[in-house]
């Protein structure tokens, strides 16, 4: 048999330790910090050995899959585009299309595109943007648990490893909401015909709360597995 070269060896290794941290997070969604190495073995289908070879504990194996998870948590924030056609139907910047299976049908694809499109379209850039994080939670267990983790303060961590954690999230994900939050506040004074409005929270606090929020109301249709389905009526629910 033909021995691995080094680059499969590293292909291998990268495909190994996201399959671990995927199965971290799914069971850390259950068992939260009761975990144990055996218990994500078991949901990776892995031998304990093959998991204690990558992390010896279960403290390192929740800090890099955090880390890992923060990498992607600002995918939320970017806006998705709809096809010309799609924008032409549906009338909206929001599209969905590209979370579409390709091995459907084109017209299946753009039957569904533009539905969704249209859907979020409804939908003001803050609900929208909403709506797209619920479904990254329904889809990638990690996300949320590094979103609910946040708004604890990472407080189950140490302090050497919380504190980088939290400065990080706050650069990466609450200064983009912020802007965000800001963008549709401008557009709902814009809109409003007059009246006098209770002043918001201060804008980073108002974003820590709507966070916390989502992840309040995403935990029971997470564990039902009906996140994604119901991530619009989380959004309406909230008036984000």
């Amino acid at each position: 048999m033909t021995p691995r070269t080094k680059e499969q060896n590293e292909e291998i290794r990268l495909l190994r330790l996201a399959q671990i941290r995927k199965a971290a997070a799914d069971v850390f969604l259950n068992k939260g910090p009761l975990l144990e190495i055996r218990d994500v073995a078991a949901q990776a289908g892995l031998g304990y050995g093959t998991v204690y070879h990558y992390y010896s504990n279960k403290g390192d194996l929740l800090y890099e899959l955090l880390w890992d998870a923060l990498e992607r948590a600002g995918e939320w924030l970017e806006v998705p585009r709809a096809s010309a056609s799609e924008e032409a139907t549906a009338g909206g910047h929001f599209g969905w299309a590209a979370a579409a299976d390709t091995g459907n049908s084109a017209a299946a694809d753009s039957r569904i595109g533009s539905r969704e499109t249209a859907a979020a379209a409804e939908l003001g850039p803050v609900a929208a943007a909403g709506v797209r994080l619920l479904q990254l939670w329904a889809e990638d267990h990690a996300l949320y648990l590094l979103h609910k983790l946040a708004g604890e303060g990472f407080a189950s961590l140490p302090e050497a490893r919380s504190t980088p954690l939290s400065t990080a999230f706050r650069r990466e994900v609450l200064a983009p909401f912020v802007a965000l939050l800001e963008t549709g506040r401008a557009a709902d004074e814009a809109d409003a015909s007059g009246g006098n409005a209770a002043e918001p929270p201060d804008r980073l606090q108002r974003a820590e709360m709507l966070l916390a929020a989502l992840v309040g109301c995403a935990s029971v249709s997470l564990r039902r597995g009906k996140l994604h389905e119901e991530a619009r009526d989380i959004a309406l629910l909230l008036k984000l």
